[in-house]
């Protein structure tokens, strides 16, 4: 939803003219320091919206049976948290380019504090279960962040820099569901599973340090600037559904088993908050650890090849799960589960990398060169990532709500574990017939198969040699 501009006359903060990452020469002598200094400070913006957005993932951790709250019910406290977060998408990529993406970081991370005060204030037995459902409501602005991010980064760096720089940011980001698990498991083991408050002080503060790092160090581009147009184009693009639907199967899949992670092990293995605890954030911990290698190994052999060997890891990793589900077999239950977090982590990186390298293929493909192909993909690939970015957080619901009916139904995630299955399978298929089919030779345009561009001996972006 962005597009980048000559030249803007914007005045007072921190605002950067002239934005050229594709020159070397800039590139060399001043974007490069400019855009990693961003990069760095952005994580840690986003790292904090992470932790806050999946905060109910821990907090229901706490709720004991003097809560009154099922198993069902707190399923759809985390479901709640997971649809703000993915609806609050679309606007936070549109406040990048409307207040520029230092300012609106400032603001995105000041939010946080809401829910982390409304939390702290409802957080003890007697309270509604509506109310849990509005602080849970006020979590999802934390999701928000990744969008708006994301759009941010994308602007600084060239392309042949992207997977690597979206894949670091995200992945630094992710970060942030693990390590407020780790937290919330150090609580428990040391104040008791009736202390969630413990948990929120030590998350106000950081909240405050991220905000006033992000005032201090960061950078507004001026050339940014909202392009309905391409809005409209990407929408009507059939590659941003399509990579939204493969988006829901890597990020969706990420989100969803991060928030649902200890629910399952306590009720479908009667584990304790603390047992639980102790487990929940290795998955996410080593996922978010991987994304910037899946962003790397895109960039070295084409994100569709990684994304298709992601999706069929995926579905075997299933196939482990469900046979753990029916033997109650704990161990192998936990391999298979870890597996699939690192697996989605994989994922993570090499879709995003697919974003820019599908745009960069259709400026081939319509004739434009150098500068020009090269604005076409930055225009087209920002106004898609923040959609592409909100329908995938929208399999994180999914994932949620399809545990919740299944524990309903039968008392097992097995139920829902055979659709992610089916799922997985079909984005198999959809990553091999769009982008790999033919030997790679697919077109970028929706219309049938070109070459990219003026490089007619060379595979698109999108694809690995």
């Amino acid at each position: 939803m962005t597009v980048t501009q000559p030249k803007s006359a914007r005045r007072g903060g921190r605002w950067i003219e002239e934005w050229e990452p594709e020159d070397e020469h800039f590139w060399r002598t001043r974007g490069e320091r400019i855009a990693r200094r961003n990069l760095a400070f952005s994580i840690v913006s986003e790292h904090i919206g992470f932790s806050i957005w999946t905060l109910w993932s821990v907090l229901v951790l706490f709720m004991g049976d003097e809560y009154g709250i099922d198993a069902a019910g707190k399923f759809f406290l985390v479901s709640v948290a997971t649809l703000v977060g993915a609806l609050v998408r679309v606007p936070y990529t549109f406040a990048v380019a409307r207040f520029g993406g230092r300012n609106w970081t400032v603001v995105s991370a000041s939010l946080l504090l809401l829910p982390t005060v409304a939390a702290w204030w409802v957080m003890e037995p007697g309270t509604s279960y509506s109310t849990f459902v509005w602080v849970a409501v006020l979590t999802g602005v934390g999701g928000g962040n990744f969008a708006s991010s994301m759009t941010n980064i994308n602007a600084f760096f060239p392309l042949r820099k992207k997977g690597w720089a979206l894949g670091l940011n995200a992945g630094g980001g992710n970060i942030g569901v693990p390590v407020v698990q780790l937290v919330g498991l150090l609580v428990i083991a040391t104040a008791g599973d009736g202390s969630p408050r413990v948990l929120l002080a030590v998350y106000a503060p950081l909240i405050v340090l991220a905000t006033v790092l992000a005032w201090r160090c960061m950078d507004n581009l001026a050339p940014v600037t909202n392009d309905t147009g391409a809005a409209r184009e990407s929408v009507g693009d059939a590659h941003t559904w399509i990579m939204s639907f493969l988006y829901i199967g890597t990020f969706g899949s990420f989100i969803g088993y991060s928030f649902a992670f200890g629910l399952v092990l306590q009720n479908q293995f009667d584990r304790t908050p603390l047992q639980a605890a102790s487990i929940t954030f290795i998955g996410p911990l080593l996922g978010s650890l991987v994304r910037p290698i899946g962003g790397l190994a895109a960039d070295r052999f084409g994100g569709a090849r990684i994304t298709l060997a992601t999706f069929v890891g995926m579905a075997a990793a299933t196939g482990v799960v469900i046979a753990a589900s029916r033997s109650e077999s704990l161990p192998v239950f936990l391999v298979g589960f870890t597996a699939l977090f690192v697996l989605s982590g994989v994922g993570n990186g090499s879709t995003y990398k697919m974003i820019p390298g599908i745009y960069q293929a259709k400026a081939g493909a319509l004739g434009l060169t150098g500068e020009a192909a090269a604005a076409y993909g930055r225009r087209l690939s920002g106004a898609a990532i923040g959609l592409i970015g909100a329908v995938g957080a929208l399999g994180g619901l999914g994932i949620n709500l399809a545990f919740r009916q299944s524990f309903l139904a039968t008392g097992s995630g097995a139920g829902a574990f055979t659709a992610f299955l089916a799922f997985y399978a079909a984005c198999s298929v959809v990553t091999w017939a769009v982008y790999l089919r033919g030997g790679g030779r697919s077109g970028a345009s929706s219309g049938g198969r070109v070459a990219a561009g003026n490089r007619p001996s060379e595979e698109p972006a999108y694809v690995g040699v």
